[in-house]
């Protein structure tokens, strides 16, 4: 049951850290800690990605700031709760980490594949230079009953597609991780600097029931 599971929430990603490891929690005596990892686009741009990381995994009392490494894992998603409101907070969580020497010229660095549900109604819209984008949220199943809740962002024709479905249908999304900027006005005079993370979908399908 559970590796079906973990399979409906895959990551893998290859990138460089550019940050020292951060405590987060703790879980039945297990420390985790949260680092950053650049990820290169096709295009010259980059994605700053948090990575989830136990302290069994690697020793995070060291620095590894411009080490390449590959990770594969799941992307997950807390609620934590702060200025009287519920923030999602998103990052992946590595399962398992190895360094690399360099990243050959046809490694996939960053993909993602989410076997989930509609779980908000799509928003669909065109931006200002025409180009139409869709947002979902899936819900994915995680063992013991909990869900993570992933954002998806889809782009032209998957966009209209993505536009008609309702709460409740079974998705599947291929794709890969992104950061954003964005301003958030928290005062009349004041704006703050954020960063999002989201799925960016290459493809995506509604499965038929019968083939489960």
């Amino acid at each position: 049951m559970s590796d079906k599971i973990i399979e409906n929430n895959q990551v893998t990603m290859i990138g460089e850290i550019v940050s020292e490891f951060e405590f987060s929690h703790e879980v039945y005596g297990e420390g985790f800690y949260l680092v950053d990892i650049s990820v290169s686009r096709l295009s010259d741009s980059v994605d700053y990605i948090p990575l989830m990381v136990s302290e069994r995994l690697v020793d995070v009392t060291q620095s590894y700031i411009g080490e390449t490494i590959s990770v594969s894992g799941q992307f997950r998603s807390y609620n934590r709760h702060e200025e009287k409101k519920n923030k999602l907070v998103l990052s992946v969580f590595a399962r398992e980490i190895e360094f690399v020497d360099e990243i050959s010229e046809n490694a996939r660095t960053n993909q993602i594949f989410l076997d989930g549900y509609i779980c908000k109604e799509p928003v669909y819209r065109k931006t200002p230079l025409g180009r139409e984008i869709a947002d979902l949220l899936l819900a994915v199943n995680r063992p013991y009953g909990k869900s993570d809740y992933i954002p998806c962002i889809c782009w032209g024709r998957n966009a209209r597609y993505a536009a008609n479905f309702q709460v409740g249908e079974r998705c599947l999304v291929w794709g890969r991780i992104q950061s954003r900027e964005y301003m958030k006005r928290i005062s009349d005079e004041n704006m703050e600097k954020r960063v999002a993370y989201e799925v960016s979908v290459s493809k995506l399908e509604l499965p038929q029931e019968e083939e489960e």
